[in-house]
């Protein structure tokens, strides 16, 4: 009987309580070890993430400050998360707030201010920070010339905007290595110069008849040569839809925006020097005769019109500057350059230094590209509207094709003058653009 009791009843309710407490006591002790566990792995995730930023805002522009000064390269001093960009906002709107003179081509002041206002302090090439990423200045054409052609492998081309991709799509302009040179090869044979030429041939066959006769020579189509890339299968150059996609915008937004910024710029170059425009129309009259559209045989003939294309590229050229981005530390004319730093190559600032072009360097004067590209400059490198090296701009050949036919059935037509209206402010929108627009009077001849 006792032994059935102490069953029922194994221990008195204090030994009961006292286990209680102690197995809460454990549990406690058990979840507190757990909790501090747990806050120690978060606070270490949150010290490396904060670690990271001070490194990335405050301690790696140090670092970079101090390796240039110590190569006598000098910059506005950098400020904590926003770099530059108060100075470099203040220069842009101080520049835009007011037309320049008119016939003024000096448009280095306005498009590329702060470029303009640091070079009197720190020289040609300057370090400049764009929030926390380092940009250094590049203008000699010697060194240009590295960047682009000589020590191509080392550099790439730095990341657009979220928006600006959007845009201009992920195509050419924004692919990088392999899939780049991929895209590239398929496409390059589009642009040859005598596929060009075919485009005026099928222009003279629609006015004339509004049909297209087959011809033997059978057009290079980029958009069909891109289909049959995509069906050749894993074996052959494929593109896929997606890139097809992407690659279509890009052409639309750099062809059709490059080739009207170029007609646009000529067109008022033209209408500001009448008498240009009186001699390009003499060239083309006598070339083309008064009505007959241009052939691909004529084109090569306009030799004054094609001088006048590229004083307007040079004195107005689509992009203003060009950033390339190091891959590996790499040393460029005896500076030690570390890797991730952007290069910002000034186009228009090259393109305007009377060193390279003499003392008329920003007045419009296409006598100077009568001895050709090579022989226009001090430099061969000095003319860059299109880029240079393997990155060249895929359809520059197709621009100055479309703007010449363009501007010589334009000149046979009309005669053109500025509107009283027109106020002379070049501005920049991923293009050099004109800010209040290009009126312009046309007179029919």
């Amino acid at each position: 009987i006792l032994t059935k009791d102490k069953k029922k009843n194994p221990l008195p309710s204090s030994s009961r309580e006292e286990l209680s407490r102690k197995a809460t006591i454990s549990m406690g002790y058990f979840y507190f070890q757990w909790f501090w566990l747990l806050m120690s792995v978060v606070s270490s995730i949150v010290l490396v993430f904060v670690l990271k930023i001070v490194v990335f805002l405050w301690w790696r522009p140090r670092r970079i400050e101090q390796h240039f000064s110590k190569q006598g390269i000098k910059g506005p001093p950098y400020h904590l998360f926003i770099g530059n960009l108060k100075e470099l906002v203040g220069l842009t709107l101080k520049a835009s707030s007011h037309p320049l003179m008119p016939y003024s081509h000096n448009i280095l002041p306005r498009v590329l201010s702060f470029y303009h206002h640091w070079k009197k302090i720190y020289g040609t090439s300057f370090l400049v920070w764009f929030g926390p990423t380092a940009r250094l200045t590049i203008s000699d054409p010697a060194l240009i010339r590295e960047i682009f052609i000589l020590k191509s492998d080392c550099f790439e081309k730095n990341e657009s905007p979220p928006l600006v991709r959007k845009l201009e799509g992920d195509g050419l302009l924004t692919l990088k290595g392999e899939k780049w040179a991929h895209h590239r090869k398929i496409m390059t044979p589009t642009f040859y110069v005598e596929n060009l030429k075919l485009i005026n041939e099928r222009r003279k066959v629609l006015s004339a008849s509004c049909e297209v006769e087959s011809a033997e020579e059978k057009p290079y189509d980029l958009l069909e040569h891109m289909i049959r890339a995509n069906l050749k299968g894993p074996n052959h150059q494929t593109i896929t839809v997606h890139d097809m996609v992407e690659e279509c915008k890009t052409i639309f937004f750099a062809g059709k925006d490059t080739t009207s910024n170029l007609m646009t710029w000529a067109t008022i170059l033209l209408a500001m020097h009448p008498q240009w425009q009186e001699l390009a129309r003499e060239e083309v009259l006598r070339v083309c005769g008064a009505r007959d559209i241009p052939s691909k045989d004529d084109l090569p003939k306009l030799k004054l019109l094609g001088m006048i294309l590229n004083e307007s590229l040079r004195l107005y050229p689509p992009a203003v500057a060009t950033i390339r981005r190091t891959k590996t530390d790499v040393q460029l004319g005896g500076l030690d350059i570390p890797r991730g730093i952007e290069l910002l190559v000034p186009t228009v600032a090259v393109h305007h230094d009377s060193r390279l072009w003499g003392h008329d360097a920003t007045s419009f004067n296409p006598a100077r590209f009568a001895q050709g590209v090579a022989h226009a400059a001090k430099h061969p490198m000095a003319f860059m509207p299109f880029g240079l090296g393997a990155r060249r701009c895929i359809g520059q050949n197709l621009a100055v094709l479309q703007a010449k036919l363009a501007t010589a059935m334009m000149l046979q037509r009309f005669s053109f003058d500025l509107a009283p209206s027109y106020r002379h402010a070049p501005a920049v929108l991923m293009l050099l653009y004109p800010q209040y627009g290009a009126p312009i009077i046309f007179r029919k001849l």
